[in-house]
């Protein structure tokens, strides 16, 4: 294994870093755009970083095409990729550069060239290619929360108790993207009946930060959503956004948020048993919050995690590992890089090697 040391020694560093998003207008805004920005952001502290696009011309940023055809191959930058089913296509036509796959989402079907890098943001994504593409370099640099929400967050600290969350204009907030119909036909009527008030955010908000440290509880149901879309919770930001804010998570627990969600002590779960369970256990909740919260040493652990600062050490440390791999032909598609065979080459060879067992032996015992 090479040291941390000699990772730090290396001496040429990419330049620049080229963030690829489709566009930045209000068409492409959604989480995944967030986080792209994000990134891009904090790039931007370490090394010369871009956003480049490649779907829409913007004023304020480089296109691709353009791009490509100033610039042979490879050069010195590092593109890095992310639009799940735009993947392939990026790739192919960055063929003989730097490119690296930031990935979210898993499922879409997809398989990549050898040598081409992967940074998962959940261990959930790190170990579905390191079953699809374990000859790749895998790398892990979760998701983090944008300053906001832990400068405004009104969550409970440890000398604060559990007073922020005692008088809220919302007993259970739901947002109706991602939600799936049993929460918003179901759930949501039951809770009503109950008595409780119970927000369906649905649309543009401008300050989410302010309608989370609204609510008492917040729900958060996404497994059928990506289920029935055949890819996977990249990383789950809102629940944790909920706890920044001091609200009771109640989520499920499909994919990625299994990375962060405790159930019964950071978060609880959501559909399960019975309508009246979930109903009993979400009005306990809402009378008693600080029963049922997360404590406030749990939450300062995950959001000191979620932080910033600590995304920028991590992305310090995989460049210069990236760096070392590509100073030693570990990125270069010139050379013979390491690769695995494909799933149905593999079930293939066992399947032949099982019937020529059971042929062997069947002569050998006649």
């Amino acid at each position: 294994m090479f040291s941390e040391d000699a990772i730090q020694d290396s001496s040429r560093l990419f330049a620049p870093i080229r963030v690829l998003v489709p566009g930045t207008g209000p068409r492409f805004r959604c989480g995944g755009l967030s986080v792209a920005l994000q990134t891009a952001r904090l790039l931007s502290d370490l090394r010369s970083t871009e956003v480049v696009t490649y779907r829409a011309r913007e004023p304020s940023h480089r296109f691709l095409d353009d791009l490509l055809d100033q610039e042979d191959a490879p050069g010195e930058a590092l593109w890095l990729v992310s639009w799940g089913f735009d993947v392939p296509r990026l790739l192919e036509r960055l063929r003989g550069r730097h490119a690296v796959y930031q990935a979210h989402s898993s499922g879409y079907g997809f398989d990549l060239p050898p040598g081409v890098p992967v940074i998962a943001v959940s261990r959930n994504t790190l170990g579905y290619w390191g079953d699809r593409a374990p000859r790749n370099p895998l790398f892990l640099i979760p998701n983090g929360l944008e300053p906001h929400w832990l400068a405004r967050g009104a969550r409970p600290r440890n000398d604060q108790g559990s007073a922020l969350v005692s008088q809220r204009s919302i007993d259970v907030l739901v947002q109706q993207r991602k939600s799936s119909p049993y929460v918003l036909k179901h759930l949501v009527p039951a809770l009503r009946r109950e008595g409780l008030r119970v927000e369906v955010q649905c649309g543009w908000v401008e300050d989410l930060v302010a309608l989370f440290n609204s609510a008492t509880v917040y729900v958060y149901d996404s497994a059928e959503y990506w289920r029935g879309r055949g890819v996977s919770e990249g990383f789950g930001l809102p629940p944790l956004e909920a706890m920044a804010c001091g609200c009771v998570v109640f989520s499920s627990l499909n994919h990625a948020l299994a990375d962060t969600l405790t159930p019964g002590r950071t978060a609880h779960q959501i559909g399960c048993g019975s309508l009246r369970y979930d109903v009993e256990r979400i009005g306990e909740a809402v009378k008693t919050p600080q029963r049922w919260q997360a404590s406030a040493e749990e939450i300062e652990i995950l959001m000191d995690l979620s932080s910033e600062s600590v995304l920028e050490m991590h992305w310090q440390v995989v460049l210069n590992q990236l760096q070392f791999c590509a100073e030693a032909g570990g990125m270069s598609p010139s050379l013979e890089l390491l690769s695995s065979k494909p799933t149905w080459r593999l079930r293939w060879e066992r399947v032949s090697s099982e019937v020529v067992g059971k042929i062997r032996r069947f002569l050998t015992r006649n």
